[in-house]
């Protein structure tokens, strides 16, 4: 898949190749220049084409580009032509950006010791853990073996199904049984 638009036809691709190699052999400034001349633009056009405003659009733009600076020497053309390498930095950039801006902010961390819990809480936290002891023990054997080994186990579905020798969708079901029990009893 060609991620590069439409580029410049008076340049061929082994000009762009050869600068890509002096900057990789000699760091040539000169030959950078002349790519980043060209292929800024182009990024941030194609990053604000796909939705990045015109501030992120830039700063990944340049991110780009030092990237190319600093990683010329990964360009390899019997891979992929210098702009569609370009332009796949680019992509990724962009990727990069939208999974940071989606992340959620941390929350602020309490200093100092926490705060002794309520009586009430605590009591009836205490009388929850009873109820969910009394609950796993009235599950069948087969069903609280699953749930303790998944749950207090800290064991994938898979691991346990590679343990057991049991069908992984065998063990799905009966994890999903033993789940619906504990929440009719803890009702």
């Amino acid at each position: 898949m060609n991620l590069a638009p439409a580029m410049d036809k008076s340049v061929s691709e082994d000009e762009w190749v050869s600068c890509l190699w002096r900057i990789r052999t000699a760091a040539d400034q000169e030959a950078f220049a002349r790519l980043f001349r060209h292929f800024a633009p182009r990024v941030k056009a194609f990053l604000m084409r796909g939705g990045a405003d015109a501030a992120l659009a830039e700063e990944c733009a340049q991110d780009v580009m030092a990237t190319l600076w600093q990683k010329a020497h990964l360009f390899d053309p019997e891979k992929a032509s210098a702009a569609t390498w370009i332009f796949t930095i680019a992509r990724n950039r962009r990727i990069d950006a939208a999974r940071r801006s989606k992340r959620p902010e941390p929350e602020d961390l309490p200093w100092g010791p926490e705060p002794e819990p309520d009586a009430a809480d605590a009591i009836g936290l205490q009388q929850e853990s009873a109820r969910l002891v009394k609950a796993l023990a009235e599950l069948p054997e087969a069903q609280r073996h699953l749930i303790e080994r998944c749950y207090f186990g800290d064991m994938s579905h898979r691991e346990i199904a590679a343990e057991t020798g049991l069908p992984l969708g065998t063990i799905k079901s009966r994890i999903r049984l033993a789940l619906e029990r504990l929440r009719h009893e803890m009702k």
